[in-house]
């Protein structure tokens, strides 16, 4: 069970370094300042309707703030508050054990509009932000939208896979 669990936390350690060191060179040069891809928030989502909304809401607190420190130090907890909730309540939502792709496809989109509209609204609070909101959709939610899409397509087997075991070996834990 521990093992399970503990390839699930190097996996998301593992994208957090690919997130920064190798996509910045797949990502063509007129798109970098519009993609910012979130592997990491991806997996979680995986997480959220496949595990459990619980595991989701930590995880994404925790890597949302390895987020703010590494990434983005204009204001400490905002990724990690908007990671932690839309995870939690994209989790509320769906919580369904054996989601189809074209579900866990609406759910990618959905999480990832939810996580830069609150991230929006974050930096609009603190004036951080000049832009209106519906020129950041255009401009940025979108073309990041499409970007988690198609990282979600990529992911569907493999994540389902480790992820219903993962919650079969809980079961199993909690019956013993």
């Amino acid at each position: 069970m521990r093992m399970r669990r503990s390839v699930l936390i190097l996996l998301l350690f593992l994208l957090f370094i690919i997130e920064d060191t190798i996509l910045p060179w797949l990502i063509p040069n007129a798109w970098e300042m519009r993609i910012i891809p979130d592997l990491v928030f991806i997996v979680i989502l995986f997480v959220t309707v496949y595990h459990h909304r619980h595991t989701a809401l930590i995880l994404g607190l925790s890597f949302g703030m390895l987020h703010d420190v590494v990434f983005y130090g204009r204001i400490l907890g905002a990724h990690s508050f908007a990671m932690g909730l839309s995870a939690y309540l994209i989790g509320l939502i769906f919580q369904i054990p054996r989601a189809p792709l074209p579900l866990m496809m609406t759910v990618v989109l959905l999480g990832s509009l939810l996580e830069d509209s609150m991230l929006f609204a974050i930096y609009s609070v603190f004036n951080l932000s000049k832009e209106p909101y519906n020129w950041a959709l255009l401009h940025h939610m979108l073309p990041t939208m499409l970007f988690h899409f198609a990282i979600g397509l990529l992911l569907y087997i493999p994540l389902r896979r480790q992820l219903e075991l993962l919650k079969k070996e809980t079961r199993k834990e909690e019956a013993a």
